[in-house]
């Protein structure tokens, strides 16, 4: 049985496994720090979507609450000027190459970008960015589902569920920089790669990019 430690959180004196990464001990006790690409099984952690960012007394600069790992006695501020900053710099960088139009998103309410904006008082728009949104058609194949990877941020959860949990290996990321991006082994239809759609994809995706289609 893992050792319990005591640490605060913007003032709140919390219990936790002693080890267990931050982001899963603020969640687990309902204060919110924003993350897309988090998989609690996934170890080490992904950090990509660089949205977890946190102050912690010690520190000289904010940490990516995802991978650290809690100690006694830490002190962990999940807002501060620092923190704010850095987390609208990374939603903005997201936005820039996400397509904006939510009324006509199957994801529209329940959307991990819109609980973002929402939480954080961020805007649904690009302000200091210019768009980057390739043009990329829908792959509707599948029977039960379509992928728009033009709403895609690339949080690795649909590619991690596939491999690890279906256990099929589908879809992986490929090229790199602005052209990355989730697609089959040599970018044919999901139709016709191995995949069985189980639908466990899906319903990790935290956007709009992979829907059901009923």
């Amino acid at each position: 049985m893992s050792k319990k430690i005591t640490l605060t959180i913007d003032g709140r004196e919390i219990t936790a496994p002693e080890g267990e990464k931050l982001l899963w001990v603020a969640l687990d006790n309902d204060i919110y720090i924003p993350n897309l690409c988090a998989v609690k099984e996934i170890d080490p952690p992904q950090a990509s979507c660089r949205l977890c960012f946190v102050e912690v007394e010690g520190y000289r600069e904010p940490v990516t609450a995802c991978n650290l790992a809690v100690t006694e006695g830490m002190v962990v501020k999940t807002r501060s000027p620092a923190v704010d900053r850095l987390v609208k710099t990374a939603f903005e960088l997201l936005l820039s190459d996400h397509r904006l139009k939510c009324s006509e998103c199957p994801k529209n309410r329940s959307c991990e970008l819109q609980k973002i904006a929402k939480e954080r008082r961020l805007k649904l728009r690009l302000t200091r960015f210019r768009p980057l949104v390739k043009d990329l058609p829908i792959d509707d194949s599948p029977d039960t589902f379509a992928f728009d990877p033009t709403r895609c941020v690339l949080c690795g959860r649909c590619v991690w569920e596939d491999h690890e949990v279906a256990g099929v290996g589908a879809i992986g990321f490929s090229r790199r920089g602005i052209d990355r991006r989730v697609t089959t082994f040599g970018d044919t239809s999901l139709a016709d790669s191995p995949c069985i759609e189980c639908g466990f994809c899906v319903e990790v995706c935290p956007v709009g990019a992979l829907s059901f289609k009923e």
